[in-house]
């Protein structure tokens, strides 16, 4: 099961970006609530590999379950 970005919680720290050995994992348009760049795992390339899970600094930025509600994607 792909993992999940909770795009207000993400503070765009892209720690998970260059660790994703699938690229699956993309910057989103804009700014989330808290003001900071955001990014997105694209749940149809996602291998579930949880290295994303394991470089994140931010505490409950990515959840190892898919929850399409608590993140956005670019359009």
């Amino acid at each position: 099961m792909p993992h999940t970005i909770v795009t207000d919680v993400c503070e765009g720290v892209a720690d998970c970006v260059s660790a994703c050995p699938v690229a699956c994992i993309h910057p989103g348009p804009g700014k989330n609530i808290k003001g900071t760049d955001w990014y997105w795992i694209d749940f149809a390339t996602c291998i579930d590999c949880g290295i994303c899970l394991q470089v994140c600094p931010v505490e409950g930025a990515i959840l190892p379950a898919e929850h399409p509600e608590l993140q956005k994607i670019a359009d």
